[in-house]
This record gives C-alpha cells, sequence and structure tokens, in this order.
C-alpha cells in the first residue's frame, strides 16, 4: 500500500537517485532538466555518473548532488564493451552505498545505454527502493544500427543478451518513461509494460532558458555559417557534414559558408583526418566537448542546423535533441527522413530521402541562396518548439509520475515553475526579443 504523504514532508522520503553511464551530468541535457524539476517541486536528488573533463568527483550544483567516476578506457570489441559495463556497474554499485549514507533514496532512476541498472534496483529493492527506467535508446536497434543484422554465431548471442537485457530492464521497472510515442509502444509491445505504466516524456527543450542571444563572436557579415550538435560515433554519419561542405566549397563556390561541429565521440579524430584531406580545414572547425556556454553562442550565430543521422533501426524512432535545440535558437535545418524527426522538426526542417547527400546538398544550398526561406522557416522552428515542445509541459508529467509513484500530495495540485522570463542569459548576454517581430527578423538574417 502506497503511503500518502505531504508536500513538505522530510527528505529522505522524497529522495531520487539517477543513475548515467554514457554522459556526464550536468553535460547530459535532459537528465540536468529532469534534475532541475524534481529539485524544483521539493525532491532531493542524487546523480551517479563518469566523470568529464576536468569535472569533479564530487559536486552540488543547483541543490543536486553529483558523484562522479573515472570512466573506464575506450572499449574495443564485445570483451571489451562487457567489461566497460561491469566496470561501471561496479563503481555505480559501490556509489551508491555513500550516497544513501548520506542520505537515503526512495527510487532509483537509471538512464539508459546501457540496460544493466535492473540488476541494481533488485538489490535495493528489499530496503523499499523503487525503479523509474528511464528508456532513452534502443540498444537491439543501437546493435543492427552500427553491426547490421546479426550474422555469426557470436553476433547472434551479443544480440540476444543486448534484448534479454532491455527486456529484464522494462519488467523490473515499476515505472517506464519514454522519450517519444515510438519508445512507448516498444516498452508495451516488446517490454511487455502495462501501458498505465508508460509515461512519454519528450526531450523537449526549456525555451525560456534556451533561446538565441546576441553572440559574442557574430559571424562575418554576408557569410553562412552552418552547425553541428551532438555525438560523433560511427552510427551518427558526421561525416556526411563534411563531404556537404566540399561539395558546397569546392564544386559549387560557396566559399563564404563555415560549419562549427561541436561534440566528442569515437569518430572525432578519424572526422578531423578526413577534413583535413578534403581541404576544409579553414571551413570547419570542431569545438570538440562542447559546453552549455558554447552551445548557445554558437547556435546563437548560425544560420542552419545539419542532422545527417542516416534512416536506421535506431535513428528513425529516436528523438534527436539537436532538431528541437536548432528550433529553440530559431535555426531552419537539413535533415534525412526519419520518422520522429519529422514529428519534431514539422515545416521547420527540410527532409531529403536518407542517404542522398546529393539531395541534403541540395537542400542546404537552397537554405544559403534564400534568406526568405530561411527566415520564414527559423520564425516557425521558433514557434514550433516553445508551443508544442517546450520542457515545462514535460516536466509536469514527469515529476507527476514521481507524486505518484511515492504518494505525494500537493495541496493546490500545481508544480512550481523554477525560472521566472529574464533579458539576459545566464553569462551576460542579451537574449533576442522574440516579441519585437522586426528585430527578431532582422537578428536572424544577421545574427549580430
Amino acid at each position: 500500500m502506497r503511503r500518502s504523504q505531504r508536500a513538505d514532508g522530510r527528505d529522505r522520503d522524497r529522495h531520487v537517485l539517477i543513475i548515467v553511464q554514457n554522459l556526464p551530468v550536468p553535460f547530459d541535457r535532459r537528465v540536468w532538466l529532469e534534475c532541475r524539476a524534481l529539485r524544483a517541486n521539493g525532491y532531493q536528488v542524487s546523480v551517479i555518473c563518469p566523470k568529464g573533463p576536468e569535472d569533479s568527483s564530487r559536486e552540488t550544483i543547483d541543490g543536486v548532488r553529483i558523484y562522479r567516476y573515472r570512466p573506464p578506457r575506450e572499449a574495443r570489441g564485445a570483451l571489451g564493451f562487457a567489461a566497460e559495463f561491469a566496470y561501471c556497474w561496479l563503481r555505480t554499485a559501490i556509489l551508491s552505498v555513500e550516497v544513501a549514507r548520506a542520505l537515503p533514496f526512495r527510487v532509483i532512476q537509471a538512464c539508459n545505454p546501457p540496460d544493466t541498472y535492473w540488476l541494481l534496483a533488485l538489490l535495493w529493492r528489499p530496503a523499499g527502493v523503487r525503479f523509474v527506467f528511464d528508456h532513452h535508446d534502443l540498444n537491439p536497434e543501437l546493435f543492427i544500427s552500427r553491426f547490421g543484422h546479426p550474422r555469426t554465431a557470436v553476433q547472434k548471442l551479443e544480440y540476444r543478451i543486448l534484448s534479454q537485457l532491455e527486456r529484464l530492464t522494462h519488467r523490473t521497472a515499476d515505472r517506464v518513461i519514454s522519450t517519444n510515442e515510438s519508445y512507448r509502444r516498444i516498452a508495451i509491445a516488446r517490454g511487455r509494460v502495462r501501458p498505465s505504466h508508460v509515461t512519454v516524456v519528450r526531450s523537449g527543450p526549456d525555451t525560456r532558458v534556451m533561446a538565441p542571444s546576441y553572440p559574442s563572436r557574430p559571424r562575418p557579415s554576408g557569410a553562412v555559417e552552418l552547425v553541428y550538435l551532438g555525438i560523433m560515433g560511427p552510427q551518427d554519419n558526421v561525416e556526411i557534414v563534411l563531404h556537404v561542405m566540399d561539395e558546397l566549397v569546392h564544386r559549387r563556390g560557396h566559399t563564404g559558408v563555415h560549419a562549427t561541429l561541436m561534440g566528442f565521440g569515437d569518430s572525432l579524430e578519424s572526422l578531423r583526418r578526413l577534413a583535413h584531406r578534403l581541404d576544409l580545414d579553414d571551413s570547419v572547425t570542431f569545438t570538440g566537448r562542447a559546453d552549455r556556454r558554447m552551445v548557445a553562442e554558437n547556435l546563437s550565430r548560425a544560420d542552419i542546423g545539419l542532422c545527417p543521422d542516416l534512416k536506421t533501426p535506431l535513428n528513425d524512432l529516436s528523438t534527436m535533441n539537436k532538431t528541437m535545440e536548432y528550433m529553440a535558437f530559431a535555426l531552419p535545418s537539413v535533415s534525412f527522413d526519419l520518422t520522429e524527426s519529422m514529428v519534431s522538426g514539422g515545416d521547420s526542417i527540410l527532409v531529403v530521402p536518407s542517404g542522398d547527400v546529393s539531395a541534403f546538398t541540395d537542400a542546404v544550398e537552397r537554405l544559403i541562396v534564400d534568406p526568405d526561406l530561411r527566415l520564414r522557416m527559423a520564425r516557425a522552428a521558433r514557434s514550433r518548439v516553445a508551443r508544442d515542445l517546450d520542457w515545462r509541459p514535460q516536466a509536469e508529467v514527469y515529476v507527476g509520475v514521481y507524486d505518484y509513484l511515492l504518494g505525494v500530495e500537493r495541496p493546490n495540485g500545481a508544480l512550481h515553475a523554477d525560472l521566472p522570463p529574464r533579458s539576459r542569459d545566464e553569462w551576460g548576454n542579451r537574449i533576442v526579443p522574440l516579441e519585437d517581430e522586426h528585430e527578431f527578423d532582422r537578428f536572424i538574417l544577421e545574427r549580430r
């Protein structure tokens, strides 16, 4: 029987432990938004995650206690990935004991990949700890996207293991949070989760925070700035951006076009080598890992967002955060015809058939030479993301999962907003006055 409690109950009764393995926090934007939503509504939050460059092992940010461990070496091959998962699992398990000693927690929220923390949730279950699965990735589809359909005995075994881990995660969870309707359908059909126990919480940006500001380093007048934001792994197809730039700069004569690629991953160094071979050193900038300030600066000064992800079993069903982040900064974008990207982007993206790099280049060129089209799509992007995809309504749904799970009663039934409207971003740059249509239009075209 669920114990009812007041909204101002003891900290230990409303303490949530969030586990993340593939990205540091607060670098993981979705997880950080979740942390802030819980904190704004009276929950205590602790996070266990790997360390990023220059991160400290223990840190408290905005009331969120972050416990970090040294990440493993880069994994290669099946045995390497198994060793990586085992190392991260053990470090997380040890840190979960440290977290509990500081303040006992009532819920573990595990964010995949990988699908291994159901076992840790089972170990804590006798202590009355509930398990929420925040479903970020489809690991069986990720395997197929990277390696193709399993053919050898070893590949078939690896695929079966991934599928079984996914099933065990779903079956262990008290509640499942899905990032979109496609993931929800999989949780119900493949994970056999009761429909009432699966809640969609989209990864929309908080548009009060994620909004264009006047960049401190505006692009040169008359130039056009392209931008990519995201992980750079084999399945992310970022090399397509370089081939598009090669075509635009060297064969179509768009020498004033520049691309900034923000992010890191297994393919970063090979992408840098490819850019050099294509003679794009002056036309492409790789930033490496980008913090929030760098993201805000570069998206504010850019003209066009790029989504080079090919149509794979994973990509087609996944919500691409970069699409919505481009939209928040009033950027039109170009994408291959992915189901969930078209759901998110609507009329703010130009869509071309997956794998048709020539058509992708044509769409980018169309935006380069037609500022009026850029303007219309940029307006549509900002309007759609603020109206239909904003994080705040999603935060209410997200916190509602925890309120129901822990029996939290709110006297007025309302959740708390954690940020008032503001005219400057957190680094002091002036936010573009979006309500001033003339100035907003001028900014979109000039980005200064």
